[in-house]
């Protein structure tokens, strides 16, 4: 197994896209770290995931309990980060800066964070991948700020790799992919939300967090691969729709 005996910690590991990549990274044979703001929903992943595998309650906000975890981690191999709340879908015409700037504390600020701690203690070689959107390149009505933010991911992504070689840096642009962060939309609007999505993607059907997973497993395997932005998104980026 290509992983085997990697030392892998995912940011947002417990639920949706992280916790596929815990699932696919522990299969291939690493040894996996997950750490989330929820203890509950450390505690439920941990009971579905290999003994291989273990759990961190952490906010990311927090520059000092991050640079903890990553301390008590130490050498590793590879950090996949997935961590996100939901998004504010208002325009942003109207609205507080103070609320604004919170928009990017866990998805970009999170995301500086834990470069900045975990990179000293990456092995040659190894990754770290961030996790950004096709709304960077397609923004819709309401989601400027969204849009600035995985935008802000994908050119991070590329300075880091420029500053951090040899180890890799590289992000997955998803498309929309079936994870809880939709369960504040009650059904059945929901699944006309999902339906709607799916006639807007080539392949006909949103994505799952286990291709998510399949896209991040591929990147912390392939050594020749830095600086990339791979989008997993079902081909709705080329749709006018």
């Amino acid at each position: 197994m290509a992983l085997t005996g990697q030392r892998i910690v995912v940011i947002g590991g417990s639920s949706g896209m992280g916790l596929a990549t815990a699932h696919a990274a522990a299969g291939a044979g690493a040894v996996v770290t997950i750490a989330s703001s929820s203890k509950e929903r450390v505690d439920a992943a941990l009971a579905e995931l290999p003994d291989s595998c273990d759990g961190a309650v952490l906010d990311v906000r927090d520059e000092a309990a991050v640079a903890d975890l990553f301390a008590r981690v130490g050498e590793l191999d590879h950090v996949v980060f997935t961590a996100g709340d939901q998004t504010d879908p208002r325009a942003l015409k109207g609205l507080p800066l103070d609320q604004v700037r919170r928009v990017f504390d866990v998805r970009f600020w999170g995301a500086v964070a834990v470069a900045e701690h975990a990179a000293p203690r990456i092995h040659p070689g190894g990754s770290i991948t961030f996790t950004s959107g096709t709304v960077g390149v397609r923004p819709v009505p309401g989601a400027a700020l969204a849009s600035a933010g995985s935008a802000a991911i994908e050119g991070l992504t590329r300075g880091l790799a420029v500053d951090l070689a040899p180890v890799r840096v590289n992000a997955v642009r998803s498309g929309a992919v079936r994870t809880p962060l939709w369960d504040a939309i009650p059904e059945p609007q929901r699944a006309a939300v999902f339906d709607n999505l799916a006639r807007r993607a080539l392949t006909g059907a949103i994505g799952e967090p286990r291709q998510i997973a399949a896209a991040n497993v591929y990147l912390m395997e392939n050594q020749f691969v830095t600086g990339t932005v791979l989008t997993v998104d079902g081909g709705s980026i080329l749709t006018g729709n």
